[in-house]
């Protein structure tokens, strides 16, 4: 099998589960916006998501990968059910602890996050989905261990439609407040039942051993800080714009965020094949010249869907959505790129690992998270919420321009020229967009599609080697 297809192979394969699960939500969202025709509420629903993604990484605290890692260290089935067993209970133990810090202090939470004492009830649900979202992680783990494709793209459709079997009939009685959370709760719960009967033969308190802890800890801790940064990049703007606009502008961020994540689609399948491939392919004599060329390839697939969005943005959102929910189109190219940008990074940050020097990938991380922190301070009070999608962009950006910096000096990376022609397009299109065409369609369009043609003549070679090969 050539390289290309094991590529290609093994992002369809693996990363279809993932994309099923994020490409319901995306389809019912015009729906959703109709039946919650307040901003605001839309608004406290992202906060809740924000709340549980920061404590699901300090409950799970990066013990899935740590268990993932040391399953394959042996094949004896002894000794897997003891890492599983071991896993999960630290990261049920954990998990509890972060939920009982919530609960008993939920009133000091709900004005803290929600600005205001009578959300408690929604504090309530955002600790439970922790509990159960962060302990529902490894007892799915096996599943995946095991390779078993078709239950895990079962379960990858059957959570969402789940969810919004509840949360409709919810939101239509007016329940606008605790409705996605509640079905939330409810689909996390009923997955996280079935993974247990399935898998319930990897666990058992009798297989726990604690010296296990101190090899799971080891690889667990230094990504844990990882997760935290992805955080902040991810939910940070979220709680910096409810706290200095309101909670209705952070509604309407959600609503641009939830649509530029249809580039989510495109990280996910990305992701859910790379690693395997990456690693299989690190000793082979052109690794260095072949991770460059599909950094470029990559580039030019994300640059161009990214020009694409921002010169449609607005027409889409006003076939989709009403009212308020319309003003989302602002930020929502910006929010577009950015998982793109993130799957870029991960491209190049990958030959951090292949020669163990994985700091590099925190440093570079951390510094483009303070970026983005303090741009959110300096534009969201200028220019609103869009402040806060640029803050999010550049931050990514300023991490991918280090991390690309530090490996062409170490001689893991070459860019040529094509790369900087892209990057320079992207810039001027997204500043003529930005400063004269936001408004318009027919224009904008016209220049994202010669820009389009641009980069096709660019890679024509390589597109003609791609047609031969096929």
């Amino acid at each position: 099998m050539s390289r290309f297809k094991l590529f290609l192979e093994n992002i369809l394969v693996y990363g279809l589960g993932g994309v099923i699960s994020k490409a319901v939500p995306l389809l019912m969202l015009p729906i959703i916006t109709r039946l919650m025709p307040d901003t605001f509420y839309f608004g406290l629903n992202d906060i809740s998501t924000t709340i549980v993604s920061f404590g699901s990484a300090i409950a799970v605290m990066g013990m899935y990968d740590a268990m993932f890692r040391l399953f394959f260290d042996s094949e004896d089935e002894a000794y897997r059910k003891t890492i599983c067993s071991t896993t999960l209970a630290f990261t049920m133990g954990l998990s509890i602890l972060v939920f009982c810090i919530l609960i008993i202090f939920r009133e000091t939470w709900a004005q803290i996050f929600f600005s205001d004492r009578k959300y408690t009830n929604l504090l309530v649900l955002s600790a439970m989905s922790i509990l159960i979202g962060a302990t529902n992680s490894i007892v799915s783990a096996p599943t995946r261990m095991r390779n078993q494709r078709k239950v895990f793209l079962v379960t990858n459709t059957l959570s969402p439609i789940i969810s919004y079997a509840i949360s409709i009939p919810l939101l239509v009685k007016g329940m606008y407040v605790i409705a996605l959370p509640l079905a939330a709760v409810v689909s996390a719960l009923t997955i996280e039942i079935i993974f247990a009967i399935l898998n319930h033969s990897w666990f058992s308190i009798k297989r726990v051993n604690f010296s296990y802890l101190r090899p799971l800890l080891a690889i667990a801790i230094p990504l844990f800080p990882n997760f935290l940064v992805y955080w902040v990049f991810n939910s940070c703007d979220r709680l910096m714009i409810s706290q200095m606009l309101g909670m209705d502008y952070n509604g309407i961020y959600a609503i641009g965020g939830k649509v530029g994540q249809v580039s989510q689609l495109i990280y996910t399948a990305f992701a859910g094949g790379w690693q395997f491939f990456a690693f299989s392919t690190m000793k082979d004599k052109d690794q260095v010249d072949m991770t460059s060329h599909i950094f470029e390839y990559l580039a030019a697939i994300a640059f161009g869907a990214g020009i694409l969005m921002a010169a449609c943005s607005k027409t889409i959102f006003r076939i989709l959505f009403t009212g308020d929910y319309v003003q989302g189109y602002t930020v929502a190219p910006y929010l577009f790129l950015a998982p793109l940008m993130l799957m870029l990074f991960q491209v190049i940050v990958n030959q951090f690992i292949v020669i163990k020097k994985t700091w590099y990938n925190l440093l570079a991380l951390v510094i483009g998270a303070l970026v983005n922190v303090v741009l959110n301070y300096i534009l969201i009070p200028l220019i609103g919420i869009e402040g806060a999608a640029i803050g999010t962009l550049v931050g990514y950006i300023v991490s991918i321009v280090i991390t690309a910096t530090i490996l062409i000096r170490m001689g893991l990376l070459r860019i040529s020229y094509k790369f900087y022609v892209l990057s320079f397009s992207l810039l001027a299109y997204f500043l003529l967009w930005r400063f004269a065409m936001r408004d318009l369609l027919l224009i904008p369009l016209a220049i994202a599609i010669f820009i389009l043609v641009e980069y096709c003549f660019l890679f024509r070679k390589d597109i003609k080697q791609l047609i031969k090969n096929k």
